[in-house]
């Protein structure tokens, strides 16, 4: 293929009326490249036109005449490895390598229809989904627990130490008094403070805690659990988890428990009147047009638990003195003698 220059300086010097041995002497190239340059029409093509270039012919390889087997074979059996076709085309004759069954393979094997997608959309007021999310800050583990509105997608957030029933009460318990109502349903992955046993899967039934039970009839409210393996069922909370880390916690510094509520606060007020990608609409919006008025009322207390201990108030230490004054007693030395008389005179 003649290169951009060549042909350049090559019209040139036609055009200047040079003899092609006389070119080719110029350009160091035989006379007869430069009579087979003119009869491919390489001049006459355009000089911003890429070079075009013959497609190589395939190069046979030992895998070709046992591709046909493979394909049906993985028809018959989408699953088999590409070490169990390599045996079995070796002992048909194969003498190749196992790279190239291995990208063929990758290439033919059949792959599964995707299982659609059904979004499952519930009334307002219906349910809330409910999870814990792990955080590592500089200065300790925190868990983040999110309550979601199936319905609004109106979010409730916050911070804590522990991942443990008592917490989950607490959170539950402020997140209602944030919607200022209850659901009629909660619910949650296979969290232990709520779940003690899910044999659905084996034909078996779900066992719930009986703590727990006792703090939803409190509030009114009826716990359900996912099955095993069906994360696409709390998407609702599993998608604001991933909101949280990105756009919340990645990113920002906080100096403490105090300042990571206030931000939350702040950055929690403007989630949820942001455009939800499904509904098209704010969470917040959604919430108090359909959903808030919808709700169960509120419990008249809190839920006074009968396993949970309460906990201890931190005894109040006594103050250190920083600052003792001590009375200075001045005195009076004198010699011994004169205490041996005044002893004397008192016999």
């Amino acid at each position: 293929m003649i290169g951009l220059e060549r042909r350049v300086l090559l019209r040139h010097y036609l055009d200047q009326g040079l003899s092609k041995a006389a070119i080719a002497e110029l350009l160091g190239i035989n006379r007869r490249t430069i009579s087979r340059w003119i009869a491919a029409g390489e001049l006459d093509r355009d000089l911003e036109e890429p070079p075009r270039y013959k497609a190589r012919p395939p190069v046979p390889k030992k895998l070709d005449p046992y591709k046909a087997t493979i394909r049906k074979r993985l028809e018959d059996y989408p699953a088999l490895s590409a070490v169990r076709l390599l045996e079995e085309i070796r002992a048909a004759g194969y003498t190749g390598g196992y790279s190239q069954l291995r990208d063929y393979v990758r290439q033919v094997r059949p792959r599964p229809p995707e299982e659609p997608l059904v979004r499952f959309e519930t009334p307002p007021a219906k349910q809330a989904q409910v999870d814990f999310a792990e955080f590592r800050l500089p200065w300790g583990k925190r868990y983040a627990l999110l309550v979601v509105l199936g319905y609004s997608r109106h979010m409730w957030v916050g911070f804590y130490e522990k991942q443990d029933m008592r917490t989950l009460f607490a959170g539950l318990e402020a997140a209602f008094r944030f919607f200022g109502g209850v659901p009629e349903e909660l619910l949650f992955d296979q969290m232990k403070a709520v779940i003690t046993r899910d044999d659905r899967l084996s034909g078996g039934r779900l066992v719930t805690n009986e703590e727990f039970l006792r703090f939803a009839a409190h509030w009114g409210f009826r716990p359900r659990a996912c099955r095993p393996g069906r994360a696409k069922t709390k998407g609702k909370v599993e998608r604001p988890i991933r909101y949280l880390r990105e756009n919340f916690v990645y990113g920002r510094t906080f100096v403490g428990d105090a300042d990571l509520a206030q931000q939350l606060e702040r950055w929690l007020e403007r989630a949820n009147q942001r455009i939800h990608q499904t509904t098209k609409e704010q969470p917040l919006e959604r919430f108090l047009r359909d959903e808030q008025h919808r709700l169960r009322p509120l419990a008249e207390r809190p839920y006074r638990s009968l396993v949970l201990l309460p906990q201890k108030e931190p005894r109040a230490r006594p103050l250190r003195r920083t600052s003792s004054v001590v009375p200075r007693i001045a005195v009076e030395r004198r010699p011994l003698a004169v205490y041996a008389a005044v002893a004397g005179g008192a016999r």
